[in-house]
């Protein structure tokens, strides 16, 4: 008989990440692994992507480093093709490579990101990787899930694709002004909206897309922020960087054959209020 354990056996399949060497994307080429997937972790950095693959590979697991532009149509197909010639054709697509703005203490340099003086070109550049790019690997990759008539897409959205960026937040004493800069907001909404047509699109085809929403994930950032952020959230915290593993897992896998079109936020509360 098969138990709910079995729903989330992800053994056989294989997986594509983008973005597979970022923060939250390692945690989920591993969770993939883990469950029994040959994972292709995709970046644009290959040094990167090699050591997250090694990673897991020592682990006893599968997986396989491809340097990735999201933007570049022939490297999407290339990346598509890579996961074909190691692991079968693509059963799980996570689509988590995207410009994020960051306010750790590596970060502290950046420009304020002000709206009335924001660069076109860092608008259109954005666009291009964080739609565009997303566009590109759903298409690349839902020609061989139409094939073998099975696929799952998952498309990594954020709180502020929900609702508007509290801009209080990346306030500091002392210190310029800094926000979060317009195209995020602009483009984790069009996601959402990716997300939905895909999963209407594809009725009836066996192929599910669903969209997954993380809160801030804490990496290292400094007190001031952490406590500004954690405040806003109904747990009082920002997540731990391994807390979106489960929410990635359930959908990945069978345990939400069930679900398609929809989105799961976890987010410590912070949309709640």
């Amino acid at each position: 008989m098969e138990t709910i354990f079995d729903k989330f056996n992800l053994k056989g399949r294989s997986a594509i990440v983008t973005g597979g060497a970022g923060l939250l994307g390692r945690q989920f080429c591993m969770t993939l692994a883990q469950a029994g997937a040959g994972v292709i972790v995709a970046d644009s950095n290959q040094e990167m992507a090699e050591g997250t693959a090694l990673s897991i590979t020592a682990r006893g697991m599968l997986a396989s480093a491809c340097q990735v532009n999201v933007t570049d149509p022939d490297s999407v197909s290339r990346m598509v093709a890579e996961c074909e010639n190691r692991y079968g054709d693509p059963d799980i697509l996570v689509c988590s490579a995207a410009m994020d703005p960051k306010f750790d203490e590596a970060h502290h340099e950046q420009l304020s990101n002000a709206f009335e003086t924001f660069p076109l070109e860092a608008w259109k550049q954005a666009l291009d990787v964080n739609l565009t790019g997303m566009f590109l690997c759903a298409q690349a990759a839902a020609k061989p899930m139409l094939a073998h008539e099975r696929g799952v897409i998952i498309n990594i959205c954020s709180t502020y694709g929900l609702v508007g960026p509290d801009q209080r937040i990346y306030e500091k004493p002392g210190k310029p002004a800094q926000f979060k800069p317009v195209y995020y907001s602009v483009t984790k909404a069009g996601v959402l909206g990716l997300t939905r047509y895909l999963a209407t699109y594809y009725a009836g085809k066996n192929i599910r897309a669903n969209a997954l929403t993380p809160g801030g994930v804490f990496n290292n950032h400094d007190g001031i922020f952490t406590q500004n952020y954690s405040s806003r959230t109904v747990l009082g915290r920002m997540a731990k960087q391994d807390e979106m593993n489960g929410a990635l897992l359930f959908l990945a896998s069978d345990a939400s054959s069930y679900m398609t079109g929809s989105n799961l936020v976890v987010d410590g509360g912070w949309t709640a209020w």
